[in-house]
């Protein structure tokens, strides 16, 4: 392992050999004056946990007010390539200091912030978030945690390593709805789980190919900084940047990356699941550019304590909705929502999970059934519904800096959000062979099917 600059070098795999370059250049331009990386409860001791925020638009923004809005916290700087965003933040914390490059950012702040919040398009989530755990911060990252398979493996290495508080960015994971779900999943409300159905009508695919040529880049926008990492290509007009990056390769993960990461989470948390073994993506052929517009992807996983011994999990996305199935049929005069799961278990009964702030519904011979909620939760540990987005939404956003302060521990740490991620991404990596089973070792993170490695990590782009 390299050290540079009291910095580990990450080595992330085999199929990754450039990424290398990056941190070299990150780390360099911080020079000599890194401070030792020191033990979490330099923070632990503080009133205040003093925030960077890496992205500010969209997302970004609505991230930024819900940690804001914790009474422990101070805003400190702000950082965002386009300057239309930096701008409109700026007016709500005028005593931030403000950047258009992270890395000039940690140069400068590195002794004054605490805690990191990234909320950029999910090619940047590793390079920024990587930065911020290599100079000893917390970490807050939008979902999905990484572009690519090895960037979660070495997120989750380098956070358990320094021990560090983080937190993926699920907010449906502190929502009610979700965790009552999972406390009736693990009681044993439907039995052992054999199959998992979830679903999506976003569609964040583009069946078109690259544009030719290129478009003035705004004034306010720089594009090599939001290119980042990734691969360098013109600036188009309405293709990439705001918005649209969700449907192209090099820099979203489709919705299964968006939508997928949400719906997956209650199901993923609560039968306990690892990496799985298969995976195969029913979709058009890949492009090289954009995501299929609609995916049918089908996982194998091994069986856990809550499921049965071979477990399976089908996904759909796109308008058209699920497929028709006898294990998707609802009682007369209920419909199937436009996002969610729907839980099988081996003695027949179901419990649908509509995405999001309805009750779990417990489905017995083709009929709504009632059950007791007083019965998995004696206590009221889980609270209650509050109906509200704007009250339920901070929630986990707060558990972050809670755990920043040691009045709290997170539900969702880079430990397990990595693993999550990473079953996200090898459905994403089956859409490049559509309809063909990929077998994956977790153990050495790889395919049988050797063409399909190259898709587990990419190249980064020194910028």
């Amino acid at each position: 392992m390299e050290v540079l600059y009291g910095l580990e070098i990450f080595e992330l795999s085999p199929f990754n050999m450039h990424k290398r370059e990056f941190v070299k250049i990150s780390t360099m331009a911080l020079g000599a004056s890194l401070f030792p990386m020191s033990l979490w409860s330099r923070i632990v001791s503080k009133s205040v946990v003093r925030t960077a925020h890496i992205g500010v638009g969209n997302m970004g923004l609505e991230d930024l007010k819900a940690i804001a809005s914790h009474a422990q916290v101070e805003v400190v700087a702000l950082c965002d390539v386009d300057q239309n965003y930096l701008a409109a933040v700026q007016k709500l914390f005028p005593n931030a200091k403000v950047f258009s490059d992270y890395r000039l950012l940690f140069k400068k702040m590195h002794r004054k912030i605490d805690a990191v919040v990234v909320s950029t398009p999910d090619h940047t989530h590793a390079p920024a978030s990587l930065l911020a755990m290599k100079h000893g911060k917390a970490v807050y990252c939008q979902k999905p945690l990484t572009h690519y398979v090895a960037e979660s493996r070495e997120m989750r290495r380098v956070a358990e390593k320094k021990r560090l508080v983080t937190q993926m960015g699920i907010q449906v994971h502190s929502f009610y709805d979700y965790k009552l779900a999972t406390q009736l999943i693990r009681g044993g409300l439907i039995g052992k789980v054999s199959k998992v159905i979830a679903w999506s009508n976003k569609n964040w695919g583009y069946n078109g190919i690259a544009p030719e040529g290129s478009d003035t880049i705004p004034s306010t926008l720089d594009w090599n900084l939001w290119l980042g990492t990734s691969p360098e290509r013109p600036y188009k007009k309405g293709y990439y940047h705001p918005g649209n990056w969700r449907k192209l390769v090099d820099y979203g993960c489709a919705t299964l990356g968006d939508m997928g990461v949400h719906i997956f989470d209650t199901p993923y948390n609560a039968l306990e699941l690892g990496v799985p073994s298969t995976i195969v993506n029913n979709c058009r052929p890949a492009t090289g550019f954009g995501y299929p517009e609609r995916n049918i992807v089908h996982y194998t996983f091994e069986g856990t304590a809550y499921t049965t011994p071979v477990f399976e999990w089908v996904w759909y996305d796109g308008v058209e909705g699920p497929a028709d199935s006898p294990e998707l049929k609802l009682p007369l005069g209920v419909s199937l929502p436009d996002q969610g799961a729907i839980f099988i278990g081996e003695n027949g009964k179901r419990l649908l999970l509509p995405h999001f702030m309805q009750l779990p519904r417990l489905l017995v011979d083709n009929s709504i059934a009632e059950y007791d909620i007083k019965q998995f939760d004696p206590a009221g540990s889980l609270g209650q519904p509050t109906r509200d987005y704007g009250k339920e939404s901070p929630l986990h956003y707060h558990e972050f800096i809670n755990a920043c302060l040691g009045k709290a521990s997170c539900s969702a740490p880079f430990t397990y959000a990595a693993q999550l991620t990473e079953t996200i991404l090898l459905g994403v990596i089956a859409g490049r062979f559509p309809g063909k089973t990929l077998h994956y070792d977790k153990e050495q993170s790889a395919f049988t099917e050797t063409e399909a490695n190259i898709y587990l990590s990419g190249a980064y782009r020194n910028f």
